[in-house]
């Protein structure tokens, strides 16, 4: 799954402090921010984490995003921006630790790999991160 945009609505806070933000589409999605830059910046962290499935135990459905127009006319006055979420970024920042894996190769291929001094597994990451589009 690549990058995806949802609807968010950015409500002034009630003492002009800042924003707090929600995702329609999505609930329990809520964030907050003092400035506008803030606000986005959280808004995009936010749903970024409610995107990421990679340590679930059990598979749950996200809803699809709204259409912008739908979702203006739900909050008519409030502040809709779309917001970009990457739903492998905390997996890539935090799920870093090297999980052994066996495979197996004609021996041709192995000593010919090893003569060259290539690292199996950087070759290995470099083809999955290619084939799954990442």
């Amino acid at each position: 799954m690549g990058n995806i945009y949802y609807p968010a609505v950015f409500h002034v806070s009630e003492d002009n402090s800042g924003y707090w933000i929600e995702f329609p589409d999505l609930p329990g999605c809520f964030t907050e921010g003092k400035t506008d830059k803030e606000a986005v910046e959280m808004a995009k962290d936010a749903l970024s984490l409610y995107l990421d499935t990679s340590d679930e135990d059990f598979e749950f459905s996200i809803n699809q995003p709204s259409s912008l127009s739908d979702i203006q006319k739900k909050y008519p006055g409030e502040i809709i921006m779309l917001i970009e979420g990457d739903p492998g970024y905390y997996a890539r920042k935090y799920n870093t630790k090297a999980v052994k894996k066996t495979l197996t190769i004609p021996q041709w291929l192995n000593d010919r790999a090893v003569k060259e001094k290539i690292n199996f597994s950087k070759v290995l990451q470099d083809a999955l991160i290619s084939k799954l589009g990442l």
